[in-house]
């Protein structure tokens, strides 16, 4: 029967007794084929004061034993290879913070990992990609990460493929909660597509401000839209045809797949290469800590998005950044903020903006679209994603002021915002938020990070000789 039983590594502390943890490990074997422990710390019931002599013979297994548990515990995954770790140890050694790192570097090697009463699975990933792919994965929703990854798209499409107009290229396959019931492919490579055009989806039935249209429309390439629906902790959607958005997009013989999550749920199909982006503004252990920890693990490079004040100081910025690099001292960081541009000619005009921004950033928006753009911002609504009160917004008296309307490609920009202005006779302009490098980053940081994680990807690929076989990676 051992072939049945999973590979299994115990956690076990010194505030139990050890013949009670022999005992319980002896009665796991009927369920787990135990192969090693690691022992995280607790000598309230440990005789003698050199455990590691006698701690196979106590324990009955072999027993890892380091000055920092984590790394105990990778050295015990790295040895034995196990298909999960059981965790029969309990406070005061470990409590629900440390259980959420030891989860989340278990789960970053493909590790299950369990407790009496709980079981985390790491995420199941499907081969399919037949070009390099990269991935953006996020640590919450409206973090930014439809705007990184049409920017992402724009740098790899200029720098590894010869820009807007090109033949092959990059391809985005975002997933989203309001995406198609089947792949949709939309080609915005070849041709800039309108609000008219836009608008006409809309009245169809269809959510045109879905990712794959904002990406089409703001970045100019190929993109396949799909849905989702839920997340788990690590980011497992319960539900998705984004495996079957990725075989569409094979047809499309792209150069380089970008794959984007969609708020903290991470896309089920396998990426050469991951960036991470996390929110400055968001509690720091929601990014370094529970499975935030994760996340970061699993990617190659850090996004830091809303560096700034009102949204985060320079302090909580700095934290966040040393936190990201004590778990992965190596990775790249770049923090950045995020900055609206008109796709179209606005000097002179007066606008109204309609955003998901936070309500605090209004007037460093409208002092940016004022000074770099020449336009009178006269109305500024972050309500895009609230509906009641985005109405209420469009009702105001400045909107009679206003001869263009401006707007982010999301939520309700194109069934409320885009009708609203259609019957007021006013155009249409939308905004993309390029993001912006801030201190300790450098101008040309994010673009070097973009390129490097292409590069990393392509590299990943090539090793694999091209994969794309439907098998599954966790």
């Amino acid at each position: 029967m051992s072939q049945h039983r999973p590979r299994a590594v115990a956690l076990i502390d010194g505030e139990h007794y050890p013949d009670v943890v022999a005992q319980s490990l002896r009665s796991l074997s009927d369920r787990y084929q135990m192969v090693a422990a690691v022992f995280l710390g607790g000598t309230e019931k440990i005789r003698g004061t050199d455990l590691g002599a006698v701690a196979q013979e106590l324990y009955g297994l072999p027993v890892v034993i380091g000055a920092e548990p984590l790394a105990a515990m990778e050295q015990a995954l790295s040895q034995y290879e196990p298909d999960c770790v059981v965790d029969v140890s309990d406070e005061p050694v470990v409590g629900y913070a440390e259980r959420f790192r030891y989860a989340s570097f278990a789960l970053a090697r493909g590790v299950a990992y369990l407790g009496s009463d709980f079981r985390f699975s790491p995420p199941l990933f499907e081969h399919l990609a037949s070009a390099p792919s990269l991935s953006i994965i996020g640590t919450a929703k409206r973090v930014g990460k439809t705007a990184l990854s049409g920017y992402v798209a724009r740098v790899l499409q200029r720098e590894l493929f010869g820009g807007e107009g090109s033949g092959r290229g990059v391809v985005i396959v975002p997933m989203g909660r309001g995406g198609p019931v089947e792949p949709e492919t939309i080609d915005g490579l070849q041709r800039q597509i309108s609000s008219r055009e836009l608008l006409a989806w809309s009245r169809q039935g269809r959510h045109a401000a879905s990712d794959h249209f904002e990406d089409a429309v703001l970045s100019r390439v190929t993109t396949v839209g799909c849905r989702r629906c839920g997340g788990g902790l690590a980011g497992q959607v319960f539900v998705s045809n984004v495996a079957q958005g990725v075989r569409v997009a094979n047809r499309l013989d792209p150069g380089l797949l970008i794959v984007e999550g969609s708020g903290s749920a991470i896309p089920p199909v396998y990426a050469d290469a991951r960036i991470c982006l996390a929110g400055a503004h968001q509690p720091l252990e929601y990014v370094v800590g529970y499975f935030g920890t994760y996340r970061l693990l699993v990617s190659d490079a850090v996004v830091v998005a809303m560096a700034e004040e009102p949204l985060a100081s320079k302090e909580k910025v700095e934290r966040l950044i040393e936190g990201i690099r004590e778990l992965k001292p190596n990775m790249p960081v770049v923090p950045v903020v995020f900055r609206p541009r008109p796709l179209e000619d606005v000097r002179g005009r007066r606008v109204a903006l309609f955003s998901t921004t936070p309500p605090s950033m209004e007037w460093v928006v409208r002092r940016h679209l004022e000074a770099e753009y020449g336009c009178s911002v006269r109305l500024f609504s972050p309500n895009l994603s609230r509906r009641p009160l985005l109405k209420q917004d469009l009702e105001r008296q400045e909107m009679e002021e206003v001869d263009v309307v401006l707007t982010e490609i999301k939520a309700a920009a194109i069934d409320v915002v885009a009708e609203a202005a259609d019957s007021r006779g006013r155009p249409v302009v939308f905004v993309d938020n390029d993001p912006v490098e801030v201190a300790p980053a450098q101008p040309g940081d994010l673009v070097a990070m973009c390129v490097q994680a292409a590069a990393t990807a392509q590299a990943r690929f090539a090793a694999g000789a091209g994969r794309h076989d439907g098998g599954w990676a966790q």
